[in-house]
């Protein structure tokens, strides 16, 4: 892999956001954009427990989805309470994914607001709170709808993998799917990585970032951008979501959510050893012509 390093900001304007991240589709971690929420020093394990504790939520481990696993499917279930218990003092492999605490605790909304002076189409119904335990680990992929995203760690560190878009056959991407075939566990450490350069050379060509989230940094990453996260420390963090601003995105987005997805759980439920077979074929052809064009 080809790793940049990301701009890094202590605070931006909203013009040079605009035309020099936002209008670029490039990616941007941004230091102080939270200091001034209420959020910034309420929000604690205890706080979220007290607000949201009885709710029933889904959790996820590390283990990749196979032939069956029909997207965004919870691995087991629990209360938010319970979950906080099981990871706050880490390590405890497991995470949240788009948890609606806000729907369950609406008074949350008012310890952050909107930033609507860098880019509109928020998604105001649906802010969401990204859970995990140390060690946790987000497998590569993009975001179904391809909406532009701010994403503000509270709590704890990540170590956050980005690629653009377009690089999706050079990350295997498995056909009517958002996921990469390849494991890229621990990716940043030889002795123990996951990848499989032998079974998947192209990898090596994919140019994206390398970082750590810290406490309290904002990423804005860009509709479509493929990430993988993994919980150095047990944390939270909150996604804010925004509307991609191109017709052909907007598009794409909806195709992703009613078409795509409903044609691979209904191929998973009926012939799910034969349509992942004919992916795996697929996707290794599109990675061989990936690496010839690039």
């Amino acid at each position: 892999m080809i790793l940049d390093k990301i701009d890094i900001v202590e605070n931006i304007s909203d013009e040079d956001f605009k035309q020099n991240y936002y209008l670029k589709n490039k990616p941007l971690v941004i230091k102080n954009l939270s200091h001034s929420w209420p959020a910034y020093s309420k929000w604690n394990w205890d706080y979220l427990k007290e607000m949201a504790g009885k709710e029933k939520v889904g959790i996820y481990n590390n283990i990749k989805s196979d032939a069956y696993t029909p997207i965004n499917k919870a691995d087991d279930y629990t209360t938010f309470g319970e979950y906080i218990d099981m990871v706050r003092n880490g390590p405890a492999e497991w995470r949240i994914f788009l948890f609606n605490v806000f729907s369950k605790a609406p008074e949350l909304k008012k310890d952050f607001t909107w930033p609507e002076n860098l880019m509109h189409g928020f998604v105001k119904s649906m802010p969401m709170l990204f859970v995990g335990g140390e060690g946790a680990i987000t497998h590569m992929h993009f975001d179904i709808d391809l909406s532009h995203i701010l994403h503000t760690q509270f709590v704890g560190r990540k170590r956050i993998l980005l690629f653009p878009n377009e690089q999706q056959h050079l990350l295997y991407r498995k056909p009517f799917e958002v996921l990469s075939m390849v494991d890229f566990s621990h990716y940043y450490d030889s002795s123990t990585s996951k990848i499989d350069i032998g079974k998947f050379p192209a990898v090596e060509q994919a140019r994206g970032y390398d970082f750590v989230l810290e406490h309290d940094d904002t990423l804005f990453m860009p509709g479509g951008y493929w990430h993988h996260m993994e919980y150095l420390d047990s944390g939270f963090a909150m996604s804010l979501r925004a509307l991609n601003t191109s017709f052909s995105g907007k598009m794409q987005g909806v195709w992703n959510l009613v078409g795509m997805r409903n044609i691979d759980t209904l191929m998973k439920k009926t012939m799910p050893i034969k349509w992942y077979n004919w992916k795996q074929k697929r996707l290794l052809e599109y990675a061989n012509e990936a690496m010839k064009a690039s």
